[in-house]
Protein backbone atom coordinates (compact mmCIF):
# COMPACT_ATOMS: atom_id res chain seq x y z
CA UNK A 1 0.00 0.00 0.00
CA UNK A 2 1.87 3.29 -0.81
CA UNK A 3 1.12 6.60 1.28
CA UNK A 4 0.58 10.28 0.63
CA UNK A 5 0.30 13.48 2.91
CA UNK A 6 -3.00 14.93 3.23
CA UNK A 7 -2.98 18.23 1.40
CA UNK A 8 -0.53 20.70 2.67
CA UNK A 9 -0.73 18.45 5.77
CA UNK A 10 1.80 16.01 7.35
CA UNK A 11 -0.13 13.48 7.76
CA UNK A 12 0.28 10.23 5.95
CA UNK A 13 -2.54 8.13 5.02
CA UNK A 14 -3.07 5.22 2.59
CA UNK A 15 -3.78 5.70 -1.38
CA UNK A 16 -6.96 4.32 -0.67
CA UNK A 17 -9.27 5.01 2.28
CA UNK A 18 -11.76 2.73 3.40
CA UNK A 19 -15.33 3.89 3.53
CA UNK A 20 -17.82 3.14 6.26
CA UNK A 21 -21.25 3.85 4.91
CA UNK A 22 -22.54 0.76 4.65
CA UNK A 23 -21.82 -0.22 8.29
CA UNK A 24 -24.84 -1.14 9.96
CA UNK A 25 -27.11 -1.04 7.30
CA UNK A 26 -25.63 -2.91 4.26
CA UNK A 27 -22.86 -4.74 6.04
CA UNK A 28 -23.54 -5.94 9.60
CA UNK A 29 -20.64 -5.95 12.57
CA UNK A 30 -19.07 -9.38 11.68
CA UNK A 31 -18.66 -7.88 8.00
CA UNK A 32 -17.76 -4.83 8.87
CA UNK A 33 -15.04 -6.27 11.54
CA UNK A 34 -14.28 -8.39 8.68
CA UNK A 35 -13.47 -5.58 6.40
CA UNK A 36 -11.71 -2.97 8.50
CA UNK A 37 -9.42 -6.34 9.52
CA UNK A 38 -8.58 -6.92 6.15
CA UNK A 39 -7.96 -3.15 4.86
CA UNK A 40 -5.50 -2.81 7.84
CA UNK A 41 -3.70 -6.32 6.92
CA UNK A 42 -3.06 -5.02 3.40
CA UNK A 43 -1.50 -1.82 4.70
CA UNK A 44 -4.46 0.48 4.98
CA UNK A 45 -4.87 3.09 7.74
CA UNK A 46 -7.32 5.39 6.50
CA UNK A 47 -11.07 5.08 7.74
CA UNK A 48 -14.28 7.77 7.00
CA UNK A 49 -17.43 7.81 8.32
CA UNK A 50 -19.64 10.19 9.34
CA UNK A 51 -22.39 10.50 12.52
CA UNK A 52 -25.51 10.19 10.02
CA UNK A 53 -23.93 6.97 8.33
CA UNK A 54 -26.69 4.26 9.98
CA UNK A 55 -27.47 6.67 12.60
CA UNK A 56 -24.24 6.14 14.74
CA UNK A 57 -24.26 2.72 14.03
CA UNK A 58 -21.27 2.92 11.40
CA UNK A 59 -19.14 4.81 14.63
CA UNK A 60 -20.60 2.32 16.77
CA UNK A 61 -19.35 -0.55 14.95
CA UNK A 62 -15.50 1.20 14.13
CA UNK A 63 -15.48 2.13 17.78
CA UNK A 64 -16.42 -1.88 18.91
CA UNK A 65 -13.27 -2.38 16.39
CA UNK A 66 -11.14 -0.71 17.80
CA UNK A 67 -11.80 -1.69 21.57
CA UNK A 68 -11.65 -5.33 20.34
CA UNK A 69 -8.10 -4.69 18.74
CA UNK A 70 -5.51 -3.37 20.88
CA UNK A 71 -3.04 -1.27 19.81
CA UNK A 72 -4.81 -0.96 16.49
CA UNK A 73 -6.01 2.55 17.07
CA UNK A 74 -2.31 3.93 17.07
CA UNK A 75 -2.23 2.29 13.54
CA UNK A 76 -5.60 4.28 11.99
CA UNK A 77 -6.35 7.72 11.00
CA UNK A 78 -10.00 7.71 11.73
CA UNK A 79 -12.32 10.24 9.82
CA UNK A 80 -15.71 11.37 10.37
CA UNK A 81 -17.87 14.33 9.83
CA UNK A 82 -20.92 16.38 11.75
CA UNK A 83 -23.43 18.72 9.85
CA UNK A 84 -26.42 16.86 9.47
CA UNK A 85 -29.50 16.19 11.36
CA UNK A 86 -29.19 13.93 14.08
CA UNK A 87 -32.21 14.61 16.60
CA UNK A 88 -35.41 16.54 15.48
CA UNK A 89 -35.05 19.66 17.23
CA UNK A 90 -34.40 22.76 15.73
CA UNK A 91 -30.18 23.05 17.08
CA UNK A 92 -30.07 19.30 15.75
CA UNK A 93 -28.52 20.24 12.52
CA UNK A 94 -25.96 23.16 11.00
CA UNK A 95 -22.57 24.14 11.73
CA UNK A 96 -23.39 26.01 14.24
CA UNK A 97 -21.27 25.85 17.61
CA UNK A 98 -23.89 24.16 19.23
CA UNK A 99 -24.86 21.76 16.58
CA UNK A 100 -21.14 21.01 16.45
CA UNK A 101 -20.13 20.29 19.76
CA UNK A 102 -22.79 17.86 20.38
CA UNK A 103 -22.20 15.89 16.99
CA UNK A 104 -18.57 15.79 17.90
CA UNK A 105 -18.42 14.51 21.76
CA UNK A 106 -21.56 12.42 20.36
CA UNK A 107 -19.06 10.57 18.00
CA UNK A 108 -16.12 10.62 19.90
CA UNK A 109 -18.35 8.57 22.58
CA UNK A 110 -19.17 6.56 19.96
CA UNK A 111 -15.96 5.56 18.49
CA UNK A 112 -14.43 5.23 22.28
CA UNK A 113 -11.23 7.59 21.26
CA UNK A 114 -10.46 11.29 22.95
CA UNK A 115 -9.65 13.06 19.80
CA UNK A 116 -10.71 12.21 16.34
CA UNK A 117 -7.57 12.33 13.54
CA UNK A 118 -9.47 14.34 10.93
CA UNK A 119 -13.14 16.12 11.81
CA UNK A 120 -14.78 17.18 8.26
CA UNK A 121 -17.76 19.46 8.19
CA UNK A 122 -19.93 17.46 5.95
CA UNK A 123 -21.62 20.19 3.55
CA UNK A 124 -22.54 24.13 3.87
CA UNK A 125 -24.77 25.83 6.03
CA UNK A 126 -25.74 28.85 4.53
CA UNK A 127 -27.69 29.93 7.87
CA UNK A 128 -24.29 29.69 10.25
CA UNK A 129 -21.55 32.27 10.05
CA UNK A 130 -18.14 31.08 8.94
CA UNK A 131 -16.62 32.74 11.97
CA UNK A 132 -18.48 30.67 14.16
CA UNK A 133 -17.94 27.61 12.96
CA UNK A 134 -14.30 27.85 12.40
CA UNK A 135 -14.03 29.42 15.72
CA UNK A 136 -15.64 25.54 17.23
CA UNK A 137 -13.50 24.08 14.81
CA UNK A 138 -10.05 25.92 16.68
CA UNK A 139 -11.10 25.64 19.84
CA UNK A 140 -11.42 21.56 19.16
CA UNK A 141 -7.69 21.38 18.12
CA UNK A 142 -6.98 23.72 21.11
CA UNK A 143 -8.71 21.02 23.33
CA UNK A 144 -7.30 17.95 21.69
CA UNK A 145 -10.95 16.72 20.38
CA UNK A 146 -9.73 16.92 16.83
CA UNK A 147 -6.62 16.62 15.17
CA UNK A 148 -6.81 17.90 11.15
CA UNK A 149 -10.05 20.07 10.18
CA UNK A 150 -11.66 18.92 6.27
CA UNK A 151 -14.47 20.26 4.36
CA UNK A 152 -17.40 18.20 2.58
CA UNK A 153 -19.13 19.01 -0.72
CA UNK A 154 -18.12 22.19 -0.51
CA UNK A 155 -18.09 24.48 -3.49
CA UNK A 156 -15.36 26.27 -4.76
CA UNK A 157 -16.56 29.79 -3.46
CA UNK A 158 -17.25 28.09 -0.17
CA UNK A 159 -13.76 26.37 0.48
CA UNK A 160 -11.95 30.07 -0.69
CA UNK A 161 -14.37 31.79 1.68
CA UNK A 162 -13.83 29.27 4.67
CA UNK A 163 -9.92 29.26 3.52
CA UNK A 164 -9.05 33.13 3.61
CA UNK A 165 -11.48 33.63 7.06
CA UNK A 166 -9.28 31.05 8.33
CA UNK A 167 -5.84 32.41 7.25
CA UNK A 168 -6.79 35.85 8.13
CA UNK A 169 -7.41 35.12 11.76
CA UNK A 170 -4.98 32.31 12.31
CA UNK A 171 -7.33 29.40 12.97
CA UNK A 172 -6.78 26.28 11.90
CA UNK A 173 -7.62 25.71 8.50
CA UNK A 174 -8.70 22.87 6.13
CA UNK A 175 -6.48 20.34 4.84
CA UNK A 176 -9.01 18.43 2.67
CA UNK A 177 -11.98 18.28 0.81
CA UNK A 178 -14.58 15.56 0.48
CA UNK A 179 -16.38 15.89 -3.01
CA UNK A 180 -18.00 13.81 -5.64
CA UNK A 181 -15.55 12.52 -8.31
CA UNK A 182 -14.82 9.87 -10.86
CA UNK A 183 -15.17 9.41 -14.12
CA UNK A 184 -18.70 10.25 -15.26
CA UNK A 185 -18.69 13.24 -12.91
CA UNK A 186 -15.22 15.56 -13.54
CA UNK A 187 -16.80 18.95 -12.65
CA UNK A 188 -15.19 19.70 -9.81
CA UNK A 189 -12.11 20.58 -12.26
CA UNK A 190 -13.72 23.64 -13.43
CA UNK A 191 -13.25 25.82 -10.22
CA UNK A 192 -12.85 23.05 -7.54
CA UNK A 193 -9.21 21.74 -7.63
CA UNK A 194 -8.36 25.05 -8.90
CA UNK A 195 -9.31 26.31 -5.59
CA UNK A 196 -7.46 23.15 -3.42
CA UNK A 197 -4.92 23.75 -5.21
CA UNK A 198 -4.21 27.32 -3.99
CA UNK A 199 -5.09 26.73 -0.03
CA UNK A 200 -3.19 23.05 -0.51
CA UNK A 201 -6.26 21.01 -0.02
CA UNK A 202 -6.10 17.09 -0.49
CA UNK A 203 -9.31 15.64 -2.23
CA UNK A 204 -10.33 12.70 -1.04
CA UNK A 205 -12.98 11.57 -3.48
CA UNK A 206 -16.36 10.06 -2.82
CA UNK A 207 -18.48 7.70 -4.98
CA UNK A 208 -15.17 6.61 -7.26
CA UNK A 209 -17.18 4.17 -9.40
CA UNK A 210 -20.31 6.34 -9.73
CA UNK A 211 -22.70 4.21 -7.72
CA UNK A 212 -21.33 0.99 -9.56
CA UNK A 213 -21.63 2.61 -13.03
CA UNK A 214 -18.14 2.23 -13.17
CA UNK A 215 -17.83 -1.11 -12.32
CA UNK A 216 -19.37 -2.37 -15.80
CA UNK A 217 -22.55 -4.26 -13.72
CA UNK A 218 -25.69 -1.93 -15.96
CA UNK A 219 -26.64 -2.46 -18.96
CA UNK A 220 -27.28 0.14 -21.91
CA UNK A 221 -31.15 0.98 -22.27
CA UNK A 222 -32.18 -1.87 -20.06
CA UNK A 223 -32.55 -0.33 -16.07
CA UNK A 224 -31.64 -2.55 -13.50
CA UNK A 225 -33.18 -5.46 -11.70
CA UNK A 226 -33.00 -7.16 -8.60
CA UNK A 227 -31.42 -6.78 -5.44
CA UNK A 228 -29.48 -3.98 -6.12
CA UNK A 229 -28.98 -0.68 -4.94
CA UNK A 230 -30.48 0.27 -8.30
CA UNK A 231 -32.41 -2.69 -9.04
CA UNK A 232 -34.37 -1.68 -6.02
CA UNK A 233 -34.71 2.06 -6.73
CA UNK A 234 -33.69 2.95 -10.69
CA UNK A 235 -33.79 6.56 -9.65
CA UNK A 236 -32.13 6.35 -6.27
CA UNK A 237 -29.94 9.31 -5.49
CA UNK A 238 -26.52 10.57 -7.55
CA UNK A 239 -26.33 7.15 -9.46
CA UNK A 240 -29.80 7.24 -10.68
CA UNK A 241 -30.09 5.14 -13.91
CA UNK A 242 -32.74 7.70 -16.10
CA UNK A 243 -30.28 10.30 -15.36
CA UNK A 244 -26.82 8.73 -16.54
CA UNK A 245 -28.09 6.09 -18.98
CA UNK A 246 -26.38 8.95 -21.54
CA UNK A 247 -24.58 8.23 -24.67
CA UNK A 248 -21.38 10.34 -22.79
CA UNK A 249 -21.78 7.89 -20.29
CA UNK A 250 -21.47 4.41 -22.66
CA UNK A 251 -18.23 5.80 -24.38
CA UNK A 252 -16.55 6.30 -21.13
CA UNK A 253 -17.82 2.45 -20.03
CA UNK A 254 -17.22 1.60 -23.52
CA UNK A 255 -12.93 3.05 -22.98
CA UNK A 256 -13.28 1.78 -19.20
CA UNK A 257 -13.56 -1.57 -20.99
CA UNK A 258 -11.29 -1.64 -23.12
CA UNK A 259 -8.56 -0.36 -20.73
CA UNK A 260 -9.61 -3.29 -18.32
CA UNK A 261 -9.09 -5.77 -21.38
CA UNK A 262 -5.51 -4.19 -22.46
CA UNK A 263 -4.31 -4.18 -18.58
CA UNK A 264 -5.56 -7.08 -17.36
CA UNK A 265 -7.35 -5.17 -14.55
CA UNK A 266 -11.24 -4.93 -14.08
CA UNK A 267 -13.55 -1.90 -15.08
CA UNK A 268 -13.53 -1.28 -11.16
CA UNK A 269 -10.04 -1.43 -10.55
CA UNK A 270 -9.17 0.91 -13.57
CA UNK A 271 -11.87 3.34 -12.21
CA UNK A 272 -9.96 3.40 -9.16
CA UNK A 273 -6.17 3.27 -10.52
CA UNK A 274 -6.95 6.30 -12.63
CA UNK A 275 -8.73 8.55 -10.11
CA UNK A 276 -5.98 7.64 -7.50
CA UNK A 277 -3.35 9.42 -9.66
CA UNK A 278 -5.66 12.27 -10.23
CA UNK A 279 -3.80 15.64 -9.39
CA UNK A 280 -4.47 16.41 -5.54
CA UNK A 281 -6.25 13.38 -4.92
CA UNK A 282 -4.80 11.54 -1.79
CA UNK A 283 -7.06 8.75 -1.45
CA UNK A 284 -10.42 7.56 -3.11
CA UNK A 285 -13.08 6.32 -0.33
CA UNK A 286 -13.78 2.53 -1.32
CA UNK A 287 -17.72 1.95 -0.71
CA UNK A 288 -17.79 -1.85 -0.32
CA UNK A 289 -20.23 -3.98 1.14
CA UNK A 290 -18.32 -7.13 0.89
CA UNK A 291 -15.35 -8.65 1.76
CA UNK A 292 -14.91 -9.78 -1.87
CA UNK A 293 -15.61 -5.95 -3.05
CA UNK A 294 -13.14 -4.86 -1.15
CA UNK A 295 -10.26 -7.56 -2.10
CA UNK A 296 -10.79 -6.78 -5.34
CA UNK A 297 -10.29 -2.93 -4.64
CA UNK A 298 -7.22 -3.10 -2.51
CA UNK A 299 -5.85 -5.24 -5.61
CA UNK A 300 -4.78 -1.84 -6.77
CA UNK A 301 -3.06 -0.57 -3.65
CA UNK A 302 -0.09 0.44 -5.84
CA UNK A 303 -1.30 -0.06 -9.15
CA UNK A 304 -0.61 2.45 -11.58
CA UNK A 305 -2.03 2.80 -15.32
CA UNK A 306 -0.02 3.10 -18.74
CA UNK A 307 0.07 6.66 -19.26
CA UNK A 308 -1.27 5.71 -22.87
CA UNK A 309 -4.06 4.50 -21.41
CA UNK A 310 -4.87 6.60 -18.59
CA UNK A 311 -4.59 9.30 -21.79
CA UNK A 312 -7.27 7.78 -23.54
CA UNK A 313 -9.55 8.02 -20.29
CA UNK A 314 -8.68 11.31 -19.86
CA UNK A 315 -10.12 12.15 -23.05
CA UNK A 316 -13.25 10.51 -23.33
CA UNK A 317 -14.21 11.51 -19.85
CA UNK A 318 -13.48 15.22 -20.21
CA UNK A 319 -16.20 16.81 -19.12
CA UNK A 320 -17.72 19.58 -21.76
CA UNK A 321 -17.10 22.87 -21.21
CA UNK A 322 -19.50 25.72 -21.79
CA UNK A 323 -18.26 28.51 -23.88
CA UNK A 324 -17.16 30.91 -21.80
CA UNK A 325 -15.35 31.19 -19.58
CA UNK A 326 -14.26 27.97 -19.50
CA UNK A 327 -14.59 27.05 -23.31
CA UNK A 328 -12.46 27.70 -26.31
CA UNK A 329 -14.39 31.21 -25.89
CA UNK A 330 -12.50 31.98 -22.54
CA UNK A 331 -8.95 31.00 -23.83
CA UNK A 332 -7.66 34.54 -24.32
CA UNK A 333 -8.56 35.29 -20.85
CA UNK A 334 -7.20 32.63 -18.74
CA UNK A 335 -4.08 31.76 -21.07
CA UNK A 336 -1.11 34.31 -20.70
CA UNK A 337 2.52 33.65 -22.35
CA UNK A 338 5.60 36.07 -21.96
CA UNK A 339 6.74 37.54 -25.05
Amino acid sequence: MEYRLLGRSGLAVSRLCLGTMTFGNETDQVGAFTQLDAFVEAGGNFIDTADVYSKGVSEEIIGAWLADRPGVRDQVVIATKGRFPMAAHANGVGLSRRHLSDALNASLSRLGVDSVDLYQLHSWDPLTPIDEYLRFVDDAVTAGKVQYFGLSNFTGWQLTAVSERARAHGWTAPVSLQPQYNLLTRHIELEITGACTEYGLGLIPWSPLAGGWLSGKYSRGHAPEGATRLGENPSRGMEDYHRRNTDATWRILDVVAEVADASGLTMAQVSLAWLADRPLVTAPILGNRTLEQLSGSLAIADTHLDPALTARLDEVSAPVMPDYPYGELGLDQRNRTLP
